[in-house]
């Protein structure tokens, strides 16, 4: 074949190319933008990042545009199980012919999503803060939602890509509004996740939050709050942070005896030991630690 011949086939193919690529991302903007809100309400009401949401839907829809969003509204490639008695869709995945719930609409499908994440495997992940998007995108792959083994930096990549993180944003009130302004307790416990490790109660900090506030809600003092969290003077409380309503403990559950932690990206002592319910004492203690140190990736810390 003439040497031009094949150069205009490559400028052929590099145009189509071209040309798919930007399709594709018309594809995934017009996703976003059609469901931002959806994945907002969703985080207001469960406190899933809506960046991981979007990321989810956007990758297992195929923007929206797989058979399985298009005809059953499965916005996650959600299957049948748990008791589910709606309807399904016989779809291939791991298997042949494998089941997928069907729904009447997509927001059906997100708020199921939701609904989804709450089983115990994924417990883990609410103690996360609701802007640590990599958490929850290596999280999610650890507990088991997809069995691709490049899920989470698939999910990474695309909410880096589309800058979602804009998403996981609840849209601050001003100071003056912040200090003036409290939850009554009704309130509060409405608009907050609760939840209990190590036999303790906690909430997850939003963004709306500081101790004053939680203290006047909960009916325990801020100094109190302070204790408990081992939170140092002239710091307060950040979004997504979890926050102890009564005294940490000197070891963790008793699952975790001779079990080490392994110290995740972007994780202190203090997340660990929020994450267990324990006192930053007992890590110090249980792993013979010096005042200096400082925990690396891979660390692998006893906290029982």
């Amino acid at each position: 074949m003439p040497k031009r011949a094949l150069t205009l086939i490559a400028l052929c193919l590099l145009s189509l190319q071209g040309a798919y690529s930007q399709h594709k991302k018309n594809a995934y903007e017009a996703y976003i933008d059609t469901y931002k809100d959806m994945a907002q309400e969703q985080m207001r009401k469960y406190q899933i990042p809506a960046s991981i949401t979007l990321a989810q839907g956007l990758l297992e829809s195929g923007a929206g545009q797989s058979r399985l969003a298009t005809k059953a509204h499965n916005h996650f490639g959600i299957k049948v199980s748990g008791g589910w008695k709606g309807p399904y869709i016989l779809a291939d995945d791991d298997k042949k012919n494998e089941k997928f719930r069907k729904y009447r609409k997509a927001a059906d499908s997100y708020e199921d999503h939701s609904l989804f994440l709450q089983q115990p495997r994924y417990e883990r992940l609410f103690r996360l803060s609701i802007t640590d998007y990599k958490g929850w995108a290596r999280g999610l792959q650890k507990c088991g939602y997809a069995t691709n083994p490049h899920y989470a930096q698939s999910l990474i990549s695309i909410v880096e890509r589309y800058d979602l993180t804009r998403y996981d944003k609840y849209g601050k009130k001003s100071k003056k509004g912040k200090k003036d302004t409290y939850y009554s307790p009704e309130d509060f416990f409405a608009l907050h996740r609760i939840g209990r490790c190590n036999g303790l109660y906690y909430i997850i900090a939003t963004d709306e939050d500081d101790l004053k506030r939680i203290s006047k809600a909960v009916g325990k003092s801020a100094s109190k709050l302070r204790k408990y969290n081992e939170i140092p003077k002239g710091t307060d409380v950040y979004p997504g942070e979890i926050v102890y309503l009564e005294e940490k403990k000197s070891k963790a559950d008793k699952s975790m005896k001779r079990v080490p932690h392994i110290v995740g990206d972007g994780e202190t002592l203090h997340s660990i030991s929020q994450l267990y319910g324990i006192k930053l004492e007992t890590i110090y203690k249980r792993n013979h630690l010096s005042p200096y140190y400082a925990p690396t990736v891979g660390d692998e810390l006893y906290v029982y």
